[in-house]
């Protein structure tokens, strides 16, 4: 459930995360109260609503909202006595008129231009705040969040450990300027933020599946591999640690292990296209194409426009080993729903839809689409085309064996 937060206890970093929730969710945007209120039961006061408080949208009413304040409690207000987030700057405004040295106000507003997606205003009051000694650790940290938003990186960073020095028991601007790392590209930084968190939070799951990713990105495998089996001790129907360990045990060369991950996800999600495009190309590995046929065909039926999957699939109904998987038919159709999706404008897909054409011994067809591919082909790409080309000119179907030595068109994998 998204908590709402009180004016007196507010964090901004929290109500960020809060929002991006609320984005996923329609119809759950928090409101501000525009008035002091109080909820009762009977006549006992439960709770007290200042004006500007968060408040968590439980359920909406025709005249009236069910509400949940920051201490947990629940009641309902007239709509005529909020405002949703996105319109609350006025009361804001009014707030900061009659307390204009309260530099926490400030955050508050910036909250408001966020939901409205003003980036640079938010960010303007943040500065504000910060600027008038509004300075706890959380502050820092929120505040960092506007400029990742903004891809300002660096000055997120500076924030960001700003925010750590202040605070160093707070794992949130840690998990932050490590998301900021990873999109720089400073594996290492991200991986000893992550590890710095996981000793603050040793319990949260996401923080080693994090890690796992950020040390597969620097080819340390073996080591992504301990993360992931460390989230899946934690959660074990995490299905984003399932499907990234899979991925990796992949890249290890761990079909089997791969295959039996997938499975898992399958097991837990059985409508996952991409689990199930994984895992038909470990068997396609492993030389059980039959298998891999299948769950391709499973992964398309699941996911109709599902390129990688029609591509994977449309590469085995062509050069498959075993005759009765190989389907040139079949192959020509999948190949060209591919080609539909991509507009017949990328390479590779053209690549296919020649090398289906040619395994059915539709050689002038597939000269076609091979010389409509080299119109779009990078430099690198051109001799592959030209080698293809006079592959079928002298008849001969797409063999990968025939161009050893050259990035050859193969089935791939889905990383996410």
């Amino acid at each position: 459930m998204i908590r709402c937060y009180s004016t007196t206890a507010f964090s901004l970093a929290v109500l960020l995360t809060c929002l991006t929730s609320i984005r996923a969710q329609q119809g759950a945007e928090p409101v501000v109260a525009k008035m002091e209120m109080k909820l009762t039961l009977g006549e006992k006061v439960l709770d007290t609503i200042e004006k500007g408080d968060l408040l968590t949208v439980l359920e909406v009413r025709d005249k009236s909202y069910l509400i949940q304040t920051f201490s947990g409690h629940k009641g309902a207000v007239a709509n005529v006595t909020v405002a949703k987030l996105a319109e609350a700057a006025p009361i804001y405004d009014e707030l900061i008129e009659a307390s204009p040295e309260d530099g926490r106000l400030y955050t508050l507003r910036a909250s408001c231009h966020w939901a409205v997606g003003d980036t640079e205003q938010a960010l303007a009051d943040f500065d504000k705040a910060i600027e008038m000694g509004y300075d706890e650790g959380h502050a820092f940290a929120s505040r960092g969040l506007f400029h990742a938003a903004m891809r300002n990186y660096d000055q997120a960073i500076e924030d960001y450990s700003e925010a750590i020095r202040r605070d160093p028991k707070d794992a949130v601007p840690l998990v932050n300027r490590a998301a900021v790392n990873m999109s720089m590209g400073k594996y290492e930084a991200a991986v000893e933020d992550y590890t710095q968190a996981i000793a603050l939070s040793p319990d949260n799951p996401v923080l080693y599946t994090q890690r796992a990713i950020a040390l597969k990105l620097l080819g340390k495998l073996d080591e992504a591999v301990a993360g992931y089996d460390k989230a899946i001790e934690l959660a074990d129907k995490d299905i984003s640690a399932w499907m990234g360990r899979g991925f990796v045990k992949f890249q290890l060369g761990k079909y089997e292990a791969a295959i039996e991950d997938f499975s898992q996800v399958i097991e837990l999600s059985p409508e996952s296209a991409v689990a199930i495009n994984n895992r038909g190309y470990n068997y396609q590995m492993l030389g059980k194409e039959s298998e891999a046929l299948a769950d391709y065909t499973r992964a398309v039926e699941l996911a109709p426009k599902y390129l990688l999957a029609l591509q994977n699939k449309a590469w085995l109904l062509t050069t498959a080993k075993d005759e009765t998987v190989r389907d040139p038919a079949q192959a020509i159709a999948t190949a060209t729903a591919a080609c539909e999706i991509s507009e017949y404008k990328d390479f590779s897909d053209l690549t296919l839809l020649a090398a289906a054409h040619g395994s059915a011994g539709e050689f002038e067809t597939a000269i076609g689409w091979q010389e409509k591919s080299i119109e779009l082909a990078i430099e690198e790409q051109k001799s592959i085309a030209q080698k293809l080309i006079a592959l079928y000119q002298k008849e001969k179907p797409f063999d990968p064996k025939l161009l050893e030595g050259d990035p050859a068109p193969e089935a791939e994998l889905e990383t996410k």
